[in-house]
């Protein structure tokens, strides 16, 4: 048996943590820092990556990286130099998602479906750009922004006020150096991962997140207020085209530059009159859509993961799915994802029976053996159901039993799936 250590503190680590320790091949499952829903949590930060190496190197652990600022800084690199296994893509990989510009600069000259693009430093000349459009437009920070970069525009004044706060008040920091501003594709996204070591890529079950605060998709953008899987928003169709023109296309046009991606490759994707185009990449797992796509996982996590590291994806089968939907639902803290209290004591976790329902913590701590509020997205109650009515049903349930001071929730999580049942 392989003991685990799971880099990161939320509700994906959580769920990806949750399934290693089904498999008959996994020992212990270490969280570095992990949060008040884990157990064996080991005080280390996920951007302190020596200290990680040294921990999974002293108790022979397999590693599994979960967000993106310790990929964006080379801990794989770092990990591949010790001769530690390890599963996620390396630096360079990783630059699909830790550079908006380095990732449209890569699809343009990779004939990869993308909006068009320009990209700029000075305020005014991204103004001018604006101005001369007849189009509303979608405004990036280069960097990392805890998926809160990307303003989309409803007018040319917006697409000003993003330049301005971006640009000039540089409320991203060195995250917000450089801009894109790109057309702004209308019509549904949707979320398309699969698995890759370098050579092939495998899909994972499709699944549509919900990323703005409030229901109807209003209000300001958030990490993800809650998904479902799978999405009628991509048929069989429709996934035959997105694998092979992007996610085929992206691993064998990153091997052609050099650059061998080993993880999950996630493809943020807009489709407008049936054709796909990239929103945006991200270099591992997406978070919420992980929580329902693993609770409806079948096959042995463990297995495909460290086939990935290894090379060795062609040797495994397809992954294995239950027909079931579910449905992870976001429960977050009053404010969110601007300021918002912490250390609200959470009552109502011992009544969700895990055979209705998983709660996967994100945003918690533990103290004096109280599960308190310590972040923006708290909580992620996920559930299986026949159908996606039923799904929804019963992560609304559950959700339901769970209370805190300034809990909040969107209470339409899911329901733009019905539109294609």
């Amino acid at each position: 048996m392989v003991d685990v250590l799971v880099v990161g503190s939320g509700g994906r680590e959580h769920a990806i943590g949750w399934k290693l320790s089904k498999s008959p091949k996994v020992g212990k499952v270490f969280f570095a820092p992990g949060n008040g829903g884990t157990k064996n949590n080991v005080p280390i930060q996920v951007d302190e990556i020596d200290k990680l190496a040294d921990f999974a190197a002293k108790n022979s652990c397999f590693t599994v990286v979960g967000p993106e600022v310790p990929l964006s800084m080379g801990i794989v690199d770092k990990f591949n130099e010790r001769n530690l296994g390890i599963f996620g893509p390396t630096r360079n990989a990783a630059q699909l998602e830790s550079s908006k510009i380095w990732a449209k600069m890569f699809m343009k000259r990779n004939n990869i479906p993308t909006a068009p693009f320009e990209v700029f430093e000075d305020p005014a000349l991204a103004k001018e750009y604006v101005k001369s459009q007849s189009y509303d437009v979608v405004i990036k920070a280069d960097g990392l922004a805890a998926g809160k970069g990307v303003i989309v525009c409803g007018s040319k004044q917006d697409a000003f006020d993003a330049i301005d706060l971006i640009l000039v008040k540089q409320s991203f920091g060195a995250a917000g150096k450089r801009i894109i501003v790109e057309e702004r594709i209308d019509g549904v996204e949707a979320s398309y991962i699969a698995l890759s070591d370098g050579s092939i890529a495998i899909p994972m079950a499709t699944s549509q997140d919900h990323k703005r605060i409030f229901d109807d998709d209003k209000g300001p953008n958030t990490g993800g207020m809650g998904a479902y899987s799978p999405t009628g928003v991509i048929d069989n169709n429709l996934a035959e085209k997105i694998q092979k023109d992007i996610i085929n296309k992206t691993i064998e046009s990153l091997r052609s530059e050099g650059i061998t991606f080993k993880g999950f490759l996630y493809a943020g994707i807009m489709v407008r009159d049936g054709e796909p185009y990239v929103l945006e990449y991200n270099a591992r797992m997406g978070d919420p859509e992980c929580q329902p796509i693993l609770i409806r996982m079948d096959s042995d996590l463990f297995d495909y993961l460290k086939s990935s590291a290894d090379g060795e994806l062609s040797k495994m089968p397809s992954i294995s799915w239950k027909k079931q939907s579910a449905v992870c639902v976001v429960l977050a803290s009053k404010g969110y994802p601007e300021s918002y209290p912490k250390n609200d004591e959470i009552t109502g976790l011992d009544m969700v029976d895990e055979n209705h329902a998983v709660v996967f913590h994100a945003g918690t701590k533990l103290e004096n053996n109280k599960v308190l509020t310590n972040g923006g997205r708290v909580l992620g109650v996920t559930a299986l159901g026949d159908s996606l009515q039923g799904a929804i049903a019963n992560a609304y349930s559950a959700a339901g039993l769970i209370s805190w001071k300034n809990k909040y929730c969107r209470m339409d999580i899911g329901k733009k799936g019905l539109l294609y049942l």
